[in-house]
């Protein structure tokens, strides 16, 4: 049970991109927001080495580094933020309450859902060990540190098919693996890839190993049919087998759709709760930029502003 209770006018749950931006916006309004970081204090971002495609870094920057700076800047306004993570919500009356740690109740006006999504891994020690040293779940993000070399990516979905597409146009070779005999992407993806002169797709393939010391030297995979193992140079190896919406505590109290990603009214950040906003990640599962992630957290903060005032909460 809970043992204290406190009364917010914004609570922030989050604190990637989205929900430090959202504070930003939210703290210059004098909505006097109070932010929980959750487990991964800066979100995926601080398991991110190299960040060259956020404007305003020309040189590049670290992800930590810079989730160090959103969080400088959201302090500097007067965001309260606190560690802890949300344990359970209850947004069915006008107050909404979210238990931190399973024993504060916060009570909320309004509240800006920000707890984004984690990529889905292969659960490797090595691929682990590698993360953000030639393994990446973000082609996009990371694609173009690979020019002219060899990469690997792992899966069969639309978004495996999209993502091998994308490095085999900066890559020398991309060898995408197939767990079964067949992909589950759109035929459409199916027939770019296939059709692709350097994407080479190993169905009944499984990855065994990511292979090097401080950075990817290869993989071993196993050919599920016959068992027969192989190692396979890459530099970089790219798993894309889907992403997972934190959103478990939310299921019953918000509108989700079938991936359990919050969803929110279009060209809008508002849920199926009144007073209930909902940026970033959480709540896109096509373009997962931190670019954008941010954008919508300035949505968030500007369309909870509005809906206090409509609510006369000042």
């Amino acid at each position: 049970m809970s043992q204290t209770t406190e009364r917010v006018k914004l609570l922030i749950i989050g604190s990637g991109p989205a929900g430090y931006t959202a504070a930003i916006y939210a703290a210059r309004a004098d909505l006097k927001p109070v932010l929980y970081q959750g487990l991964q204090p800066g979100g995926q971002l601080t398991i991110t080495t190299e960040v060259e495609n956020y404007p305003g870094y020309p040189e590049g920057i670290q992800g930590p580094e810079m989730m160090m700076d959103f969080e400088k800047q959201a302090k500097r306004f007067g965001t309260d933020i606190r560690f802890g993570y949300a344990t359970s919500v209850d947004f069915s009356s006008a107050v909404k309450k979210v238990v931190i740690d399973e024993k504060h109740t916060i009570e909320a006006d309004a509240v800006i859902i920000a707890t984004g999504a984690s990529a889905k891994w292969l659960g490797l020690d090595s691929e682990k060990r590698l993360n953000g040293f030639g393994v990446s779940a973000c082609a996009v993000c990371d694609g173009f540190f690979f020019r002219g070399q060899e990469v690997a990516i792992v899966g069969a979905g639309d978004t495996a098919a999209e993502e091998a597409s994308y490095l085999a146009k900066l890559c020398k070779k991309v060898t995408m693996l197939v767990r079964k005999s067949e992909m589950r992407a759109s035929k459409a993806m199916q027939h770019r890839v296939l059709n692709t002169p350097n994407i080479e797709v190993l169905f009944n393939h499984e990855t065994v190993e990511v292979i090097g010391e401080k950075t990817v030297d290869a993989i071993k995979v196993r050919n599920t049919v016959t068992g027969e193992e192989n190692t396979i140079p890459v530099t970089g190896f790219f798993v894309a087998i889907g992403h997972e919406p934190n959103t478990q505590i939310f299921k019953g109290q918000l509108n989700l759709d079938e991936s359990g990603y919050i969803i929110t009214k279009a060209g809008s950040t508002y849920t199926s709760a009144p007073g209930v906003f909902a940026a970033g990640d959480v709540q896109d599962h096509i373009y997962r930029q931190a670019v954008t992630a941010a954008g919508s957290g300035c949505m968030a903060a500007l369309d909870a502003e509005r809906w206090l005032a409509s609510q006369g909460i000042h």
